[in-house]
């Protein structure tokens, strides 16, 4: 598959620094204290740790949507993740033991320095902060991720790559960018980034030419090459950018595209509970609750009611009966998102909250002329937040998982949040 580079612009090149300066907070389970690193700081951090286990590192690089973040100036709210590739040579046998404990060692360092570090270990550290885990280990496809917790959804995943057949689902999420440079610079040079004297950072789109992957990010198009080839078909993350206004670059082909991502998608997952699984991690890691559960709940709808149309105009694989299977889940799930949208908005309304007595708003008096102490009932809404479960592990085939199940997050109520009324082209009854 060819690709292009592109030197980036003193603009590009100063939103990265913004992101690599930007401070994340990685969440751990228990008693572990929440790390607030920046981008910069946890990638230097597994570069040291990478050297210090012997682990052959050949560059560092910025993928998915915080790179298209940084070559089309999108807003700050539009990754959901950080993705960082770390190529490295895992032909060892136990490089992948070796990776996997650089990471506990680096994360060993980034914590604050008030906390002792005598009895901790750095499979501890794993256990605490790191709530998935992939392996692949076949001759074509040789790679590993881990993924560092973040509560508001912003997770921070480290890639280490050998060899990976599909980096990319889309062309807007196509990108790469070359940190290497940057760091060296902010590492050796006396003399401050301006525009006429700042760094070379390459970026590289993997879509193909790079001008025009990135004229796709800036009109909201939609194209891909051999969606086959991608797991599960890039159907969800299709849906997903259908839901928040994107178009199919090439309508005329739209039909075939759609077969094809289904195809592949009912292949990867072929049963009823596979389907649903993947699909409410998804929404767990890309509808984020941050902005409140009334908007979530309407992101989620919308997401689910596209999927719906998708699966149901175009699914040819199937039989009939497990069509309507994987149909009546999607429906239902988009009720519960409409139910849950539509009551706490209701009890939002409803909620009111005591304030003092004014001097227009006097007490009663009794019959001794005493005043009569009046309190005005509140309405509260609590929330709380379940208690992470422990992590797990499964394998399938070449691949291992392991990941912290049923987590589900807390949500806080928009107090701005107006009334949500359904879309008209959209229907559903509960």
């Amino acid at each position: 598959m060819s690709f292009s580079l592109k030197a980036l612009e003193y603009e590009q090149v100063e939103r990265l620094v913004g992101l690599l300066n930007k401070e994340l907070p990685l969440h751990g389970s228990g008693n572990f204290p929440t790390l607030e690193v920046t981008l910069e700081a946890m990638v230097r951090a597994v570069k040291q740790s990478l050297s210090e286990q012997g682990v052959e590192l050949r560059d560092v690089r910025l993928n998915g949507s915080a790179a298209s973040y940084v070559v089309a100036d999108l807003k700050s709210d539009t990754y959901n993740d950080v993705d960082l590739i770390f190529g490295v040579n895992l032909g060892n046998p136990d490089s992948f033991k070796r990776v996997k404990e650089a990471v506990g060692e680096s994360l060993l360092k980034l914590l604050p320095s008030q906390v002792s570090r005598v009895r901790l270990r750095p499979r501890m550290m794993i256990d605490a902060y790191v709530n998935k885990m992939v392996k692949v280990s076949q001759s074509n496809d040789c790679w590993s991720l881990m993924s560092l917790h973040n509560e508001g959804g912003c997770n921070v995943e480290l890639k280490f790559v050998d060899k990976m057949r599909r980096q990319f689902e889309f062309s807007v999420d196509s990108f790469q960018i070359y940190l290497d440079p940057l760091l060296y610079y902010q590492t050796h040079s006396r003399v401050s980034m301006s525009k006429t004297f700042y760094p070379t950072v390459f970026g590289v789109s993997l879509y193909g030419d790079f001008e025009e992957a990135a004229g796709h990010l800036k009109d909201h198009l939609i194209d891909t090459i051999q969606p086959e080839e991608i797991r599960g078909g890039g159907l969800l993350k299709y849906a997903r950018l259908l839901s928040s206004g994107y178009t199919p670059l090439y309508p005329s082909k739209l039909a075939r595209l759609e077969r094809y991502m289904c195809s592949r998608f009912f292949i990867d997952f072929p049963d009823i509970d596979k389907q649903s699984e993947v699909i409410e991690k998804y929404l767990v890691g890309h509808c984020s609750d941050s902005r409140g559960v009334v908007h979530c709940a309407r992101s989620r709808y919308t997401y689910l009611m596209v999927l719906h149309r998708i699966i149901e105009q175009s699914t040819v694989c199937l039989m009939s009966h497990e069509r309507r299977q994987t149909l009546r889940f999607i429906t239902q799930a988009a009720c519960s998102c409409l139910k849950l949208a539509n009551s706490n908005t209701n009890s939002h309304k409803n909620t009111t909250t005591s304030s003092p007595t004014s001097h227009h708003d006097k007490p009663p008096r009794n019959s001794n002329n005493k005043r009569i102490s009046t309190s005005r009932r509140t309405t509260t809404t609590t929330t709380t937040t379940p208690s992470k479960s422990s992590s797990s592990s499964v394998e399938s085939g070449g691949v291992v998982i392991r990941r912290r199940s049923d987590y589900k997050k807390d949500f806080k109520i928009s107090p701005t949040a107006p009334p949500f009324v359904p879309s008209q082209y959209y229907s559903c009854s509960y």
